[in-house]
């Protein structure tokens, strides 16, 4: 195994430049037991002997410290078993609702994940106190069993593992709150007003969420602080954040619930023991009765565009348009996978941020990042057009790491002439929101698809990160022990041509008539065509002996060419196949 999935220890060093303050926390990461649905306790990955890992209320923002964003084969090699590694993340730049989650193989899926919020010196909406709700999927068997039964041959369709249930837990203070779901509480007094964060931690599903008997308002989405925006029910794909206010009643007499259905229509089987609907009891006194559970006539996806983030920022003026397609579909090794412009993603022998800082002079060239990295080198304050078009059947979240996305047009058919569908590509919005996950509709992180390989990496700006970044000498060591170059191109040369040891493919499947295809069907053919004579012939009378069999199977072959057949004027059309193959 290339990376250790257990007893990896790390320090993480946060400091808030403008307090002058450094808080630091201690991970040791190994295996925990857990039952967050009380169905089947099973092996986690947790963090300190515990699981969930503890909630953080500071803030990691990756701008000038690339080396430490955590992800093995893109950032860093990874942290070898038994070793440890202190990230120093400076803490100044952004606040708001985020998580932290490993990328190394079955460690996300099988538990190691966690709330983290940033609180910015003065808050910008007014609020008594506040709730984290962490919403996540949950599996009863191991990410390494799942992952065999998704990337495999007999699963054609590249059907993702339907979650066993769901983890839903609160956290607040830096604390959870004891229980999960229906055996947890939140607290409210009578007329306070509440900040709920609400994260999806899943590695698939995704929610619909809201508070019985209460209105609420939409203040923040991925750590941007937005306008007030009045909701029903919120709709999260997956790593998506979103902070409403709530405003509790004066009234007692009643108590409530927080309510996180599945989105089942994304999984291709429901089970029939598959609980959709959980709830969190919102207690305003223990005694009290709880109030009728609310439906909702229409759940729809949370219309993020509509928002205005308080920090008020023009449309940016593109420099260029990356277009990127989803696609999903057999490749060469028979297996369902996830591409971008027919691109599975392979993580490159050396991680891409060790390539950029190495190369040089050759570190804005693309190709050196590897052809199934599908890396794009992008330079200084170059403002990108990125235009995703999800071609797949269900609707995608995508995350980008280090940056917050512009949300500057949302199509739900981009092939429609209806404008209301497929609107006009604009400039020079006023104001258009801003956050660093996005749901892109079906027609217009999942981890099992960035397993399956939907993945792109932005090389950005090589020149100045050269001058700017330099990796930390014990990462270099880790490298060294995981037997990994922590230097040169994708297959660790000092070159440009020399990609010896690259992985490569596997690659879209070619539809059509290949030449072995067509020969087959050549032979069939005439196999049929000899077998239809013989009977017509026998029928008439005619008798066959062993001589007769032989010089007819010799003319027959004689007049095969080219895999087509000279007999029943079928040549022309099989050499127009096999010239459009």
């Amino acid at each position: 195994m290339r990376f250790s999935p257990i007893k990896v220890a790390t320090t993480l060093s946060l400091a808030s430049l403008a307090a002058a303050e450094l808080v630091e926390v201690y991970y040791n990461v190994s295996y925990a037991l857990a039952n967050p649905d009380g169905l089947f306790e099973r092996q986690v990955v947790g963090v300190n002997g515990t699981w969930p890992p503890p909630p953080l209320d500071v803030g990691i923002y990756f701008n000038k410290t690339s080396q430490y964003d955590g992800a093995p084969g893109i950032n860093q090699c990874g942290i070898p078993f038994g070793q440890s590694l202190t990230y120093e993340v400076p803490v100044d730049l952004q606040w708001g609702t985020y998580w932290w989650h490993s990328h190394v193989g079955r460690q996300y899926v099988d538990g190691l994940r966690a709330p983290v919020v940033i609180h910015p010196a003065v808050e910008a909406h007014a609020y008594d106190e506040e709730y984290t709700i962490i919403l996540s999927d949950w599996y009863h068997e191991q990410q390494t069993v799942l992952i065999k039964q998704f990337m495999n041959i007999y699963n054609p369709t590249g059907a993702e593992p339907v979650p066993d249930g769901a983890a839903i837990y609160v956290a607040q203070g830096g604390t959870y709150l004891p229980g999960f779901a229906e055996n947890a509480t939140i607290s409210f007094e009578a007329g306070k007003t509440y900040r709920l964060r609400i994260i999806n931690q899943s590695a698939f599903a995704m929610f619909y969420a809201w508070l019985d008997g209460h209105d609420m308002t939409i203040i923040e989405a991925d750590g941007t602080d937005t306008e007030p925006y009045a909701v029903d029910h919120v709709a999260l794909g997956v790593a998506q954040r979103y902070s409403v206010l709530v405003t509790a009643k004066n009234n007692t007499d009643s108590n409530y619930v927080f309510q996180a259905l599945f989105d089942s229509t994304m999984f291709d089987t429901v089970p029939d023991d598959l609980k959709i609907n959980y709830t969190i009891p919102v207690q305003y006194r223990a005694t009290a009765p709880y109030a009728v559970q609310e439906t909702r006539d229409t759940l729809g996806m949370t219309m993020d565009n509509l928002l205005k983030p308080i920090i008020v920022e023009e449309q940016l003026v593109a420099d260029r348009t990356i277009e990127l397609g989803v696609y999903f579909d057999t490749f060469s090794d028979g297996i369902n996978r996830a591409a971008f412009n027919n691109i599975t993603f392979t993580l490159p022998q050396v991680p891409s941020l060790f390539t950029e800082l190495s190369m040089g002079n050759d570190s804005s060239n693309a190709r050196i990042y590897g052809e199934q990295t599908h890396a794009y080198v992008l330079q200084k304050n170059e403002v990108i057009d990125l235009q995703i078009i999800n071609w797949d059947a269900n609707s995608h979240p995508f995350h980008l790491h280090g940056h917050k996305y512009q949300i500057v047009r949302v199509a739900q058919d981009v092939s429609s002439s209806d404008p209301l569908l497929n609107p006009p590509h604009t400039e020079g919005a006023a104001n258009p929101m801003r956050r660093d996950t996005v749901v892109v509709p079906a027609g217009g992180h999942i981890e099992w698809h960035l397993e399956a390989g939907l993945a792109v990496v932005f090389v950005e700006a090589p020149t100045e990160a050269q001058e700017l970044l330099t990796i930390p000498q014990v990462m270099k060591d880790q490298c060294e022990m995981l037997g990994i170059a922590s230097t040169g191109n994708v297959a660790g040369k000092n070159s440009t041509t020399n990609f010896h040891g690259e992985a490569v493919g596997p690659f879209p499947q070619k539809n059509g008539w290949r030449p072995r295809a067509i020969g087959a069907l050549a032979g069939t053919i005439l196999a049929a065509l000899v077998g239809m004579a013989a009977v017509v012939w026998y029928a008439f009378g005619g008798q066959l002996d062993v001589e007769d069999i032989a010089d007819e199977v010799r003319r027959e072959i004689a007049a095969k060419k080219d895999g087509g057949l000279i007999k029943r004027n079928v040549v022309k059309g099989f050499r127009a196949m096999k010239k459009s193959s």
